[in-house]
């Protein structure tokens, strides 16, 4: 049976997740301003998980291959320049 990842939590920094790279689990981090930027939103009132969830496909793709390409962090700090 697959083993399922938590689900994204919303943090003061932004929104946390985690991805799977060679059976082994990392904790992330999409910094709101990478959020705010990806959306192109001029709303400070962004619901920051929708955003996530929107661009989630994009934003878990960009993670896996910074850690595959040996970038370091705990958690993998997901700026706005990877995207």
């Amino acid at each position: 049976m697959p083993k399922s990842s938590p689900a994204p939590r919303l943090t003061r920094n932004g929104v946390t997740f985690t991805v799977t790279v060679e059976f082994k689990d990392y904790k992330c981090l999409v910094p709101q301003d990478t959020l705010i930027k990806l959306c192109k939103s001029q709303d400070p009132q962004l619901d920051l998980i929708a955003t996530y969830r929107a661009y989630e496909g994009k934003i878990r793709g960009v993670a896996r291959r910074l850690i595959a390409a040996g970038v370091a962090g705990t958690p993998m700090r997901l700026e706005s320049k990877y995207f």
